[in-house]
């Protein structure tokens, strides 16, 4: 019959190796999630920005289009 003592002390090592592994995941999970919310503000800031040059370029068609341009890249 196996040794019930040796037979715990597998299990609490298991245990241990287990938290360990946890720890790491989580601290894992917590850097991705900096890192997404970084990404997302960036991801903001260049919607803005695509906007903001959007609305230039359409602001340079109405003008070529008043001056009598007739074609306009799209």
């Amino acid at each position: 019959m196996p040794d019930p003592s040796a037979a715990l002390l597998e299990l609490a090592n298991e245990i241990v190796e287990l938290r360990l592994q946890l720890a790491e995941v989580q601290d894992q999970c917590v850097e991705m999630a900096v890192d997404s919310g970084e990404l997302q503000a960036e991801v903001v800031e260049l919607r803005a920005e695509l906007a903001a040059v959007r609305r230039e370029r359409d602001g340079f068609r109405e003008r070529l289009r008043r001056c009598g341009v007739d074609r306009v890249a799209a």
